[in-house]
Parts: structure tokens; sequence; C-alpha cells
């Protein structure tokens, strides 16, 4: 009996930007140092934003750098209309600041808003050609409007003008995928990794695999996955879904427990166990993970008929 796994396709979303404008020296105040720093952690680099910002001791690209660091800080929590608030303010204040333009048009793709967003990519790719990110961005939203062709060429251009930018290699990657050509997708998830391992990148290219039946290959992807990450439940499950269908319940079973603890909400991991405890004979465990799974999703085709069938038998 094969086991029907529900998984997610990862889209990887547009890269974190922070503003490169206007850099601190040494001899700046700390909270401008902090505010534009590229190592300062989230929740302090929006408080040092808003200390600049407020003490008013900056004027022109340096205050809307401030704004804009600030917006994206804002973002980063999806505070999504304070963030949009300042951004607006950055572009006020400097309107041929590119990286203004595009954190906001980040932000008005997670409002759902592509067009705006892409009209805003647009005007820093106006303002800077070669901004690689901007095309990285506009990508994304193309590929949310569904027209695969003008974001794969964005890709390209994020590429070609960043050859380092792993989010672009990812989205790339994905677009691949989607288009079913998955010797690119592999190769672009193979870079994506190589510049910056990370799990979706590992979960992207061990899907690949795994649809392209090479499943050992797919296993040790998600089993790095895991290793990453080992309280993101994804790459657990997504291993044991492998293991299941390589025959290896015992294995499958493992990986779900370990999956059902850090996301016991997934509905497919408990039939996906139940199914394993069915054919190791655990009849008692498989029924009580197959009511959990209808619990959660009453729906569940394969749970239903599991089930049904345990009680046949009794």
């Amino acid at each position: 009996m094969r086991i029907l796994a529900g998984l997610t396709i990862v889209l990887l979303g547009t890269l974190v930007i922070i503003s490169s404008a206007s850099q601190a020296s040494a001899g700046d105040d700390p909270s401008w140092q902090a505010c534009v720093g590229a190592a300062t952690p989230l929740g302090d680099r929006v408080a040092a934003c808003n200390a600049v910002i407020e003490g008013r001791t900056e004027t022109g690209r340096r205050l809307a750098a401030a704004y804009c660091n600030r917006g994206h800080g804002l973002t980063e929590k999806r505070e999504l209309d304070a963030a949009l608030a300042d951004l607006n303010e950055a572009i006020k204040l400097d309107p041929a600041y590119a990286c203004a333009y595009t954190n906001r048009g980040r932000v008005y793709a997670f409002k759902k808003d592509l067009d705006h967003a892409i009209a805003d990519y647009d005007e820093a790719i106006r303002i800077d050609p070669s901004f690689a990110l901007a095309y990285n961005n506009r990508g994304d939203a193309w590929f949310n409007k569904g027209d695969l062709d003008r974001a794969l060429a964005d890709f390209d251009l994020a590429i070609k003008y960043n050859p380092k930018l792993a989010t672009a290699y990812g989205n790339r990657g994905f677009l691949y995928y989607r288009k079913r050509d998955a010797a690119h997708a592999i190769a672009d998830f193979s870079t994506e990794i190589k510049l910056e391992p990370n799990v979706l990148a590992y979960i992207n290219r061990g899907n690949v695999y795994r649809d392209t039946e090479q499943l050992d290959r797919a296993a040790a992807d998600y089993g790095e996955a895991a290793k990453i990450a080992p309280t993101d439940a994804r790459g657990w499950r997504n291993r044991g879904m492998i293991r299941l269908f390589q025959g290896d319940n015992k294995g499958g079973i493992a990986d779900y427990d370990k999956a059902l603890q850090y996301d016991p909400d997934d509905a497919y991991s408990w039939n996906n166990r139940g199914q394993a405890k069915l054919r190791l004979g655990n009849k008692q465990g498989a029924a009580a993970d197959l009511r959990k799974a209808l619990e959660l999703r009453p729906d569940l085709k394969t749970a239903q008929e599991a089930l049904a069938r345990l009680r046949a038998t009794r």
C-alpha cells in the first residue's frame, strides 16, 4: 500500500533588504550606527532608528535611511501599515533612494498588492539598473501573478548583477521546478546551498529528487534540513515519507515522531504514521493516529479508508 503524504512546497520569499546608503563612521552617534549597521538585531534596529528619527539629528539621505531601515524592521515584524508609512516618508525625503522603493515594494507584496509592488521595483531599477535585489523581488511578484517568463527574466538579471545572491538561485530553482525542469531546478538549488545552506533550499532540492524518484538523495536532503533546524518539522516529515516509500516503516515512524513533536497539528503526519503502524501490525496505535488525523482533517480520505478497514477486521 502506497502512503499518500501531504507536503508543503515552499516558495522562497524575497530577501531582506538593508539600506546600504549613508554608512556609519566611527564618530557617528551610536543610535545611527545601530540603525544602519548590518549586524544589528531586528528589535535593536527598530529602536535605534526610532531614536535617530525622534532625535532629529539627521537630515536628507541619512534621515531617509533611518526611515527606510525602521520601515524594513517593521516589515519583518509584519507591522505593514507602520512600515508603509515609514517607507513613504523615506521616499518623500529622498525620491532617488532605490532601496526605499524596493523595501516599499516588498510591503505591497506582503499586502498582496502586486501591481504596486512591481511599480516600486520598476522605479528602483530605473534609479539603479544594476540593483540585483530589485530584480529578484520583482521576479517574485511576477511569479505570484503567474507570469513565469517575466519572473525568469528577472531572476536571470538578479543573478547577472549579483552572482552570489543565493535567494535568486532559490527563486529561479523553484520556478524551474514549477516548469517541471528538474535538471535546472536541481542546479539552482545546489548553487543556493553552496552559497548559503538553509532549510528551504534542502527541502526544495529534496522535493525535486523525490519527484524524479531519486529517493536516497531526497532523504539525504531532508536529513540535512533536519540537521540544520532540528525543531523544524518539515525535514523530519519529508524524510519520514521517503522512508515509507522505501518500505522502512520503523524509520518512517521515528521521523514522524519527531515531526509531530514539533508540529502536532499536521494531519498528514498523523495519517502517515498511522498507515506505517498499520503495516507493522500495530492496530491500536494506527487507529489512534488515524482518528487524530481525521480530527484535524475530517475529509482526509486515506485516513477514512484505513480506519474503516480497521473497524471491519474487529
